[in-house]
């Protein structure tokens, strides 16, 4: 089985496939101390919830945005599971022509999902990943990833606005059925998430009018599931899209 492992700075996305099937998946807070012993005894319990085992996995992909992360992640393969972990990066293959000015700029985790993005639903294609940064990805009808936009994500520009404005308080996330607040944490509700959605919309539309008219949009991350249904250009939500990325990079580089 392949174990898949995705580092953002906020959360940390495992996969477990058994050929070409994600059997199971989890999503955690990344832990940017958490040495190669707490994260074996983190997977030991995540696989055990399904009935698996360590010795169960026999490869490992990595992409990582968290440097001490990913030393403790490639310290676990050969500690714990006697393993050598492909890690994306500069060198790996991935079948996709990076027209960046500088490729090696380009995050692991955009790359798995421009790679999974057009192997699934073709080119021209649209990625957007809600995640600690908002990241757009455009990849071309000849599978060419063509660069793309990032933007503060939801929970951090919420978190700068509640630490800097001293009489604000926290509110939920969520989508509010008007724009006019009547009390402050609707105020809060409706700045913050329609805000964010006008600017998902307002760079997707962007996007789309530089390339071919007939881009599909793809939502994926931690919070796509709540924004994908109030975005006017999101055509598909796929949360796994990532890890789907890795075990397609994974076949290119085994």
């Amino acid at each position: 089985m392949l174990l898949a492992v995705d580092v953002g700075n906020t959360q940390t996305s495992f996969g477990v496939f058994d050929g070409d099937e994600l059997c199971c998946s989890w999503r955690i807070s990344t832990n940017k101390e958490e040495t190669a012993d707490e994260l074996a005894v983190t997977l030991t319990n995540l696989l055990n919830l399904q009935g698996l085992k360590l010795k169960d996995i026999d490869a490992i992909i990595i992409s990582s945005v968290v440097p001490h992360c990913t030393a403790s992640l490639i310290e676990m393969a050969k500690s714990i599971f006697k393993l050598e972990a492909i890690v994306v990066g500069p060198g790996t293959k991935t079948g996709i022509p990076i027209l960046y000015d500088n490729p090696h700029e380009v995050g692991a985790d955009r790359i798995a999902n421009a790679v999974a993005a057009y192997d699934i639903y073709g080119g021209p294609v649209i990625v957007v990943d809600f995640g600690t940064a908002t990241t757009f990805d455009a990849i071309s009808s000849k599978g060419e990833y063509l660069g793309g936009a990032i933007a503060p994500g939801i929970e951090t520009s919420a978190e700068a606005l509640f630490e800097m404005a001293a009489k604000l308080s926290q509110v939920d996330l969520k989508v509010p059925s008007k724009a006019i607040g009547k009390n402050t944490t609707e105020s809060l509700q409706s700045g913050i998430m329609l805000g964010f959605v006008g600017q998902v919309d307002k760079i997707v539309s962007l996007i789309k009018g530089e390339m071919e008219e007939n881009s599909t949009v793809v939502a994926t991350g931690g919070l796509a599931g709540l924004f994908a249904s109030k975005c006017e250009f999101v055509d598909e939500v796929n949360l796994t899209l990532t890890l789907q990325g890795l075990k397609k990079i994974f076949e290119m580089n085994c």
